[in-house]
């Protein structure tokens, strides 16, 4: 599994992308947005190949980890995230109130 985000971007600049893993040739997305104070996390996207493989929750830890890392708070929006948050209360702190 490889992480790759394309173009390196500073943080200032980036106003929407995704967060990409690549497994056997198949890449699966978390579509975010991000502002000075917030990364709004908006879709996840893994493809039929790869469900059930835990791409997903790497994704969202990923992101989510990213985001602790930069001082970012995160605004949830993704029903998929949401659960993992729900699941790993550890990351409850990041989540606008």
């Amino acid at each position: 599994m490889n992480l790759f985000g394309g173009k390196k971007r500073e943080t200032e600049e980036v106003q929407s992308g995704q967060f990409e893993l690549e497994q056997d040739g198949h890449i699966a997305t978390l579509d975010y947005m991000l502002d000075d104070k917030a990364l709004t996390l908006l879709e996840t996207t893994v493809p039929e190949a790869l469900r059930g493989t835990g791409i997903a929750k790497a994704l969202a830890m990923t992101a989510l980890d990213w985001a602790r890392e930069r001082g970012l708070k995160v605004d949830v929006i993704c029903p998929f995230v949401s659960a993992y948050i729900h699941e790993h209360p550890e990351y409850a702190d990041l989540v606008l109130k």
